[in-house]
């Protein structure tokens, strides 16, 4: 498996469809003989500035860790034990519901998207 070509940037779905995100970085973990396995999927503009590096990356960081509830919160991790399936898109074995929301989607939610009127009626 290519973690650039195989994982980043892909689209992550819950077991029943519902779009979760990206996967914006990958955790790494060395095992007792050496082997490195990826452990975690990493979402969120924090781990995709983290990522990308330099200036630009350190803004988006910034800006995501400034927009969280708190801000030395570590970007959103899916363990790998909750991959279903790699394919086009990862699917994982548990609903969307279960996992934590980026602190992104948060805030936009709470400042954005919540003052928009009838925003909190379902149709």
């Amino acid at each position: 498996m290519l973690i650039g070509f195989d994982l980043l940037d892909r689209q992550i779905v819950d077991r029943d469809g519902d779009p979760v995100g990206k996967v914006d970085d990958v955790e790494l973990t060395c095992d007792a003989d050496g082997t490195v396995r990826v452990s975690a999927l990493l979402l969120g503009q924090q781990a995709l500035g983290e990522r990308i590096g330099g200036v630009l990356g350190r803004w988006i960081a910034g800006m995501a860790r400034r927009l969280s509830d708190s801000p030395d919160r570590p970007p959103p991790r899916i363990s790998i034990d909750l991959v279903a399936e790699f394919g086009s898109a990862i699917t994982l074995k548990v609903r969307r519901d279960l996992l934590p929301d980026p602190p992104l989607e948060t805030w936009l939610r709470d400042h954005v998207i919540g003052r928009i009127p009838g925003a909190g009626h379902e149709s």
